[in-house]
């Protein structure tokens, strides 16, 4: 049988992730599973919530273990950015949330409605109650459109409007929409940034630059004009090496670039956004094609219980936990993993890969009384696709610091290598962390 040249390399690829998850992890295999009779209730049925009641099946003998959800269809968001850049159907990024579900977990397919953090109870779609001993937060972040004036999810694909955060659906709008402004062969495309804590990051960075490379494959880039707009001072990206990266290379790619400015609504019937500034002035901008970057939170019901940050700069808005051991400040029978938490970083896939083996053997600890030892050091990575076959695979933690994985991959050169790896290999590795395997 051939061998394909580049099979090697996958397999190395595909164990470097799975060892490198491992190596970095606090966490060890348990020995053997934890008897507890706990009820164990996990709120959200995405890809934290999944993972974490996967892990906690097998690692505790006894405990009955709810996962409270909706959604029944399970997206891969990871490839919102290739659906959106015209390179992946959104089909690629479907599956059932049921599919993933390890026996031994209940799973109540309601939204939660309230939470009690004092009666440890919590309220579910259907009026039914749900009293526990632990409670694992994973609801993932609210996408707060309607904070955008003029603006209805519904306008995804219209109009010029894209948005590669909302669903696959949206996503796929959003290149059709993209389509429309090469084939129209002029015109100004708009990007923009959210002034919030966003998931994915590096999302609308990498949307102006695969937007770049389909614009640039016409031979009449001139022809277009491309605009980013972040509310921050001289900044899109929160860890300074990547942050000059982008600026740097926009500006030989001709990006016109707009600081300190807040998308706060949209004349869509004249293709027009307004701004505001941080000197209180507006501005109001023209455009064939924009991306929308929406507000983000918590959603409503974590922000309206008592286990949202009371203080600081995640102050009612993201769920207060200590940003090392993942547990409540204030419940300690209460754990947060994924996007909803308040910490300053770790709104990523691979945040999650990092967080539940920290959040499961903190868990355990609880539960048997002793110390938690297990920290997460704020590891998030991001792909950052700088061109349609070419990316950085960057990877940091708290305070900025680089964390590579990888030491046949520079965190800091762009190249074919990382291309490959979003294009064809995380997504193994995603559904690995979801069945808890890493």
């Amino acid at each position: 049988m051939s061998t394909s040249p580049t099979q090697p390399l996958r397999r190395k690829l595909l164990l470097g992730l799975a060892a490198g998850a491992t190596a970095a992890s606090p966490v060890a295999l348990l020995a053997k599973p934890l008897k507890s009779q706990a009820h164990i209730v996990l709120l959200g049925a995405g890809a934290a919530g999944i993972a974490m009641a996967n892990r906690l099946r097998r690692s505790i003998d006894g405990a009955r273990i709810t996962l409270v959800g909706a959604r029944k269809e399970h997206h891969y968001q990871p490839g919102y950015t290739m659906i959106a850049s015209g390179l992946w159907p959104a089909k690629r990024v479907l599956s059932s949330t049921s599919q993933w579900l390890g026996n031994g977990i209940d799973w109540l397919a309601q939204d939660v409605t309230a939470i009690d953090a004092r009666q440890q109870r919590v309220e579910l779609s259907n009026q039914q109650q749900l009293t526990y001993d632990l409670l694992v937060v994973a609801t993932g972040c609210q996408l707060n459109y309607h904070e955008i004036e003029g603006f209805d999810i519904s306008m995804i694909g219209q109009h010029g409007i894209g948005s590669v955060y909302a669903s696959p659906a949206a996503a796929q709008a959003t290149s059709e929409q993209i389509d429309a402004l090469v084939s129209k062969g002029e015109g100004r495309a708009l990007f923009t940034l959210s002034n919030t804590p966003l998931k994915c990051a590096g999302a609308p960075l990498k949307m102006t630059f695969t937007t770049l490379s389909r614009l640039e494959k016409t031979g009449q880039r001139e022809r277009f004009q491309v605009d980013f707009f972040t509310p921050y001072q001289n900044r899109v990206f929160a860890v300074p090496t990547y942050n000059d990266f982008v600026l740097q290379r926009w500006q030989e790619q001709k990006v016109g670039f707009f600081d300190q400015r807040v998308l706060t609504g949209l004349d869509v019937a004249n293709r027009t956004a307004y701004f505001a500034h941080t000197d209180g002035s507006r501005s109001r901008e023209p455009y064939d094609f924009i991306h929308l970057v929406p507000p983000m939170s918590a959603p409503d019901v974590i922000k309206d219980s008592d286990l949202v940050w009371h203080d600081g700069p995640f102050a009612g808005n993201w769920l207060e936990v200590d940003q090392y051991s993942l547990q409540h400040r204030r419940y300690p029978n209460v754990f947060g993993v994924g996007d909803v938490i308040g910490t300053p970083f770790g709104k990523t896939a691979a945040s999650v890969k990092m967080q539940a083996p920290v959040a499961e053997r903190n868990i355990l600890a609880f539960l048997s009384g002793q110390p938690l030892s297990a920290r997460y050091n704020g590891y998030t990575s991001c792909p950052l696709i700088t061109s349609i076959g070419r990316a950085i695979l960057s990877e940091f933690g708290y305070e900025g610091k680089l964390l590579p994985s990888f030491g046949f991959i520079s965190p800091t050169e762009e190249s074919w290598l990382v291309w490959m790896m979003k294009e064809q290999m995380l997504q193994p590795a995603y559904n690995a962390m979801l069945h808890g395997k890493v």
